[in-house]
């Protein structure tokens, strides 16, 4: 049975009110270490990104029956120890879907129709239309590499543009009547656009490379809003350079921490992160795409269905 619970992350007041209302006793701690806590008196453990809960925070959680992390990444747990320990994972990766696939393909018309670069342009004196032609959405082939919950909603928001969309995954039969699933050979032969949607992991780590990037048949456009450390950036910055890839839209960057606080603070940079920032083929935002008010009330409110759900499947044990 879950009775108390203890919340790391600061601002989540949707969370604290209904845990509270159900019965259950909610501590806040939002400025402590994990050395110096008390966690053995937790059945639960409710954080996002301050805190990185490792074998040894597992270990001292003495009575811990979930971790919940608001959001859909869980880069910043340990994952496997977790699960020896017989601990239940809670993430949110529902509550964000949408904001994430309306970022994306926000994202994707701003880069292919020149509406940052062109409004810069003109707010300088400058009104260059040819040189600003876009290029159509309708009629390309998009490759979404991470069939989950983004990428499938990035997939609907998308069908309505008449696009051939295709969706690799390394699970099977994930495919759906928006997104057709393929083969990587066949995302590397037809892709004009690849959007990443993938979590962080070993396997994922590094994925999109030169290698990677140079067994595609034509040059793409390449968006991540996933995790920035999927993603080499020099890797990147030579496929830019040298035309594999014709622009790059990055809600996420592989200098981020866990917490994903301001990357320029103590930070020093090379020079393809460099040529990036100056590049008019490349878009950033600072790790925003699932950042929006009804992405932030969604995943608080998913946390709570599933911490209620876990209780009562205890209570019936």
């Amino acid at each position: 049975m879950i009775k108390k619970i203890l919340i790391l992350d600061k601002d989540h007041p949707f969370i604290i009110y209904k845990l509270k209302k159900k019965g259950f006793i909610c501590d806040e701690n939002y400025d402590d270490t994990t050395d110096q806590i008390n966690l053995s008196i937790y059945d639960g453990v409710i954080l996002r990104s301050r805190l990185k809960i490792d074998k040894e925070f597992i270990e001292k959680a003495t009575n811990l029956k979930f971790i919940a992390r608001i959001g859909s990444g869980t880069e910043n747990i340990d994952k496997d120890h977790v699960l020896k320990k017989g601990i239940t994972l809670i993430s949110s990766p529902e509550g964000n879907k949408d904001a994430v696939a309306e970022h994306a393909i926000g994202m994707l018309l701003c880069m292919m129709n020149h509406i940052i670069y062109s409004h810069q342009q003109i707010i300088t004196g400058k009104w260059s239309r040819e040189t600003n032609r876009g290029i159509e959405i309708m009629g390309k082939t998009i490759g979404i590499i991470g069939y989950g919950n983004t990428g499938k909603a990035f997939a609907k928001k998308l069908s309505n543009f008449e696009a051939q969309i295709f969706c690799y995954d390394i699970l099977p039969e994930v495919g759906d009547i928006y997104a057709k699933q393929v083969n990587i050979s066949t995302i590397f032969k037809k892709s004009d656009v690849i959007s990443l949607h993938v979590p962080y992991t070993k396997k994922t780590k590094g994925m999109i490379n030169y290698n990677f990037i140079k067994k595609f048949s034509k040059p793409f456009y390449l968006i991540n809003t996933s995790r920035g450390k999927c993603l080499i950036t020099s890797h990147l910055a030579k496929a830019l350079k040298n035309g594999k890839i014709y622009g790059a839209c990055l809600d996420v960057l592989e200098y981020e921490n866990f917490s994903s606080s301001n990357i320029f603070l103590n930070q020093k940079f090379y020079k393809s992160f460099l040529y990036l920032i100056h590049s008019n083929k490349v878009l950033f935002t600072p790790h925003i795409a699932g950042w929006t008010k009804e992405s932030k009330f969604k995943m608080d409110k998913q946390i709570v269905e599933k911490i209620i759900f876990l209780n009562q499947k205890f209570h019936k044990t």
